[in-house]
């Protein structure tokens, strides 16, 4: 749509476009041309006006973006609490939507009330040992978020596991994260065998060969739980590894949502 602007009479008009109107008791009658004369001499109006190109309308449209853009990146940068030295924020999918983890902002922030008990009863929630088995890498924070973020770039051999059950996850959980919760693949918790292959066979790529299981081209499976007191993703390790899962593709997040919560990192629900 074109905007009006009035220009003074002694821009030619060659570069202008005129309208002809004519008011009268609220109604205007108006002709999409310049007036003529005999109209001039009966009350007719002539407005004239210096029509926006389209080309020109793109160019105001691009600075404006481009300014929009310059700003983003200015606020982005701007961040106080970063996640490390070369680490603002990463960028993830969760669910098919995109996520932003970054810490959180505020200076008063406090720790979730969730995590903030010193004295769980234990057992179960006892102190976890700082490697779980020979093998088995245990990692923190920003090698999770490296694979949080090759993942949902695209590397279809990583999983990031939530080993926990449903009523911890409710709570919240870290984005680019599936639940799989320790109960599902354990037999001695009640899981179902056909059910335990199907998790095997379709979710971390083995393969049943004759009731034999091949690894070969198994996903990288990063697991975690609620932290250091919390045996829930331990007990999903230690059962893949007794199904023979290769020891090199199972990572360890044992800070779990203990520290995730404690860093202010981004949770979802």
């Amino acid at each position: 749509m074109n905007k009006i602007r009035l220009y003074p009479r002694y821009l030619k008009m060659r570069d202008l476009e005129c309208i002809c109107f004519y008011s009268e008791r609220g109604a205007t009658t108006r002709m999409a041309a310049p007036c003529k004369e005999a109209q001039r001499s009966s009350g007719w109006k002539q407005m004239c006006y210096k029509p926006v190109s389209s080309g020109i309308l793109g160019i105001y449209v691009l600075l404006i973006f481009s300014c929009l853009c310059f700003f983003a990146y200015a606020s982005d940068a701007d961040l106080e609490v970063a996640i490390s030295n070369e680490i603002d924020f990463v960028d993830v999918k969760h669910d098919g939507k995109p996520v932003r983890i970054q810490r959180n902002q505020s200076p008063e922030n406090t720790v979730n009330p969730d995590y903030a008990k010193t004295s769980r009863k234990c057992p179960p929630f006892c102190i976890q040992p700082g490697k779980l088995a020979k093998g088995v890498e245990t990692i923190a924070e920003l090698e999770v978020l490296d694979y949080l973020k090759r993942a949902s770039n695209g590397d279809d051999s990583i999983l990031v596991i939530d080993s926990r059950t449903e009523d911890w996850v409710k709570k919240g959980t870290i984005p680019g994260s599936i639940n799989i919760p320790w109960t599902l693949l354990k037999p001695e918790a009640g899981a179902d065998p056909f059910q335990i292959a199907n998790i095997l066979e379709n979710r971390f790529g083995a393969l049943n060969i004759e009731n034999l299981w091949d690894f070969s081209n198994a996903k990288t499976l990063v697991l975690f739980c609620n932290g250091m007191w919390c045996g829930q993703s331990p007990s999903n390790i230690k059962t893949l590894l007794r199904f023979g899962y290769p020891p090199q593709k199972l990572k360890w997040y044992r800070g779990g949502m203990q520290n995730w919560e404690n860093l202010g990192l981004t949770v979802v629900k």
